[in-house]
């Protein structure tokens, strides 16, 4: 099919968040693929759990607030809606309209917040911000265009900031190899971060490993399935993310899996007792946190912790 060609970071920009863009569709998340939100309670039980540190460490303020950024289907606050001291604000930012099931405590809105003291969350937020896939030609890194039916083929030179962003975090050495340029992931979390008065901003993605990943990363999801991507606004597309560019001095970066077991998540079996009701839904818990510190699955993302005018929460 030929047709316009288009850089990869335009392509994904408008697929996912044009018009009629895939992330513009309130609940595309959860129907899409599973994330840690959509396990069950305990990992919104943990994240209430790391907020009550920080409440406690701010001084439990009046104003303090949860903002769930790249919200989706509101998963995460409906949970925090139920267990949060009534004190806290709760908001969720997303380019989808507000869920219509959402409690009403909970806020919404599309922009970044700014003045937050409390706690900042961005869950498989940076991984759908979009990229420029680079490949090494022979002369010299080349921008990977596609076509609207996913048809690829090399275009113009890098330019010399993307050059120089891959020359620093992710090197393409042999003809062939791609890197995807997160420039506009790092401008995105200085954004984020610059929201937070005081508190805690945390991302939580999987992780580009550049010697490992020399194909890149980009892929597709539509019903739960992996999918060549290919920028028709019907499946989500995603790229890991490079961490190490995000990291500043004083960050704390930890697997999921050990961040949960700092905040106490674990997976002993339940005893049986008298109540089958009550056994079935400690193995549905016990199964849930299982799937969570899976080190190959969910276990293996990583969580980013900015500090602002608190301690290192989770430092072993």
């Amino acid at each position: 099919m030929s047709g316009i060609w288009r850089t990869w970071r335009e392509a994904m920009a408008d697929a996912l968040y044009g018009d009629n863009g895939f992330y513009t569709a309130s609940g595309a998340p959860a129907r899409n693929f599973r994330t840690a939100a959509h396990t069950g309670p305990a990992w919104a039980d943990a994240i209430a759990a790391l907020a009550n540190r920080v409440d406690r460490a701010l001084g439990l303020p009046d104003d303090f607030t949860v903002v769930d950024i790249g919200a989706g289907g509101g998963e995460l606050l409906s949970r925090l809606a139920m267990v949060a001291p009534e004190r806290w604000s709760l908001l969720g930012v997303d380019v989808a309209g507000r869920p219509g099931d959402l409690p009403d405590r909970v806020s919404w809105q599309r922009q970044f917040p700014s003045g937050i003291r409390g706690v900042l969350v961005a869950v498989e937020l940076l991984d759908v911000v979009p990229v420029d896939v680079v490949e090494l030609g022979p002369d010299t890194a080349q921008l990977v265009e596609v076509s609207p039916d996913g048809t690829e083929r090399l275009g113009a030179d890098a330019t010399t900031s993307d050059r120089d962003w891959l020359a620093r975090w992710w090197p393409v050495r042999r003809r062939g190899e791609r890197g995807e340029v997160g420039t506009m992931r790092d401008q995105m979390w200085q954004e984020i971060t610059a929201g937070l008065d005081a508190g805690l901003a945390l991302a939580v993605d999987y992780a580009a490993r550049p010697g490992e990943h020399i194909a890149g990363t980009l892929a597709g999801y539509r019903d739960g399935r992996l999918r060549a991507p290919v920028p028709d606004a019907t499946m989500d597309l995603t790229a890991h993310v490079l961490f190490e560019s995000l990291t500043r001095d004083g960050d704390l970066l930890l697997t999921q899996r050990e961040a949960l077991r700092r905040l106490g998540l674990v997976t002993s079996a339940p005893a049986y007792s008298a109540d089958p009701g009550r056994y079935l839904a400690d193995l549905a818990r016990t199964s849930a946190a299982a799937e969570l510190l899976d080190a190959d699955g969910l276990g293996g993302f990583m969580w980013l912790m900015r500090h602002v005018g608190v301690p290192q929460l989770l430092a072993g």
